[in-house]
């Protein structure tokens, strides 16, 4: 169609009836005397409108995927890195209070027993030969070697080298260790000696064992152990508690009795830990061990319902068998 005069003309005049047309329209609302016309576009165009849009729709939507994918993607990675920032917290702070737990129990063994400890916690282990751990503790917090470690249950072991934030610790496990020992009640003295990482094997019995100085003195399993003490106090303190007997070998010959100790302190999960600094004023002897554990009652035997005596003599409870009679013999 040529762009001429005529056809501007029509057009604009087809413009303005239709804005009037709209306008008496939306006026007239409800009574309006267009609404015949208005159905009648309704239902002629109606069913073209819904098809352009069946159509139309999904290609709209999909347009829209694909604009909006790098923001949801964001948006996504966002929400992950918000869930995993609270897993993290969730899990440190479960870690925080078990570590409270475990300074709040130490310090309770080390009040007890009258030790100045600087708390330290385990930071590595050692890959070598040698039962050992590093601690997060060195020269700088007062460590110097041959300084007692213990943890809140008991005995861990004792430093051997010292760095200026680090220390080294020769666990109580490891086979050339050697710690004078108490046992309970009876104060016979021994040695503890470690049996290195087989002690802790599912064919093992206990990382520790025990020689009794004296063959003839009386030791029973369940007996605790403490720690004797060493000559200054190093590199052990006295009555720090080391574990208890679960099996006692039958001396051969020998001047010594040996027995297995199931060590206070768990080497395989060490974490809050303390260096003895300085010893205790006096021997605490036995007064730092754990109490010991209340036998649970034995069930007693329900006892049977009593038979009601019977009021006549020939009477007898339902279901005894019937008593038989021997007839006497002639000649009795």
């Amino acid at each position: 169609m040529k762009d001429t005069r005529r056809t501007r003309v029509v057009f604009g005049v087809l413009l303005v009836v239709s804005l009037m047309l709209i306008t008496v329209d939306y006026r007239g609302g409800a009574d309006s005397p267009l609404r015949g016309l208005r159905g009648f576009g309704a239902a002629i165009f109606g069913p073209v409108e819904r098809v352009s849009a069946a159509v139309v729709r999904p290609i709209g939507n999909s347009f829209d995927a694909v604009t909006d994918a790098p923001g949801e993607r964001r948006r996504a990675d966002r929400l992950e890195r918000e869930n995993q920032k609270l897993r993290e917290q969730l899990r440190s702070r479960g870690l925080d209070q078990a570590r409270a737990a475990q300074l709040e129990r130490l310090l309770g063994t080390a009040g007890m027993g009258g030790y100045k400890i600087v708390a330290a916690q385990v930071i590595s282990a050692g890959q070598g030969f040698e039962d050992t751990v590093t601690l997060d503790v060195g020269s700088r917090s007062g460590v110097r070697p041959d300084m007692t470690v213990m943890s809140g249950d008991g005995l861990v072991g004792r430093v051997t080298r010292v760095g200026p934030a680090t220390a080294t610790v020769l666990l109580a496990t490891d086979v050339t260790s050697s710690v004078g020992s108490r046992l309970e009640d009876s104060k016979e003295i021994g040695i503890v000696q470690g049996r290195g990482r087989r002690g802790f094997g599912g064919g093992g019995t206990t990382p520790l064992r025990f020689q009794l100085l004296n063959a003839n003195a009386p030791m029973r399993i369940g007996q605790r152990l403490v720690t004797l003490g060493s000559q200054g106090e190093r590199p052990y303190v006295p009555g720090v508690p080391i574990g208890v007997v679960e099996r006692i070998d039958r001396p051969v010959g020998g001047l010594t009795r040996t027995a297995y100790v199931r060590p206070f302190a768990s080497f395989t999960t060490l974490d809050v830990v303390a260096v003895v600094v300085a010893p205790p004023k006096a021997d605490p002897r036995d007064a730092v061990l754990p109490p010991k554990p209340t036998p649970s009652p034995t069930p007693t035997p329900s006892a049977t319902p009593s038979t009601k005596p019977s009021d006549k003599p020939g009477d007898r409870p339902s279901g005894s068998p019937r008593p038989t009679t021997t007839k006497p013999t002639s000649g009795e």
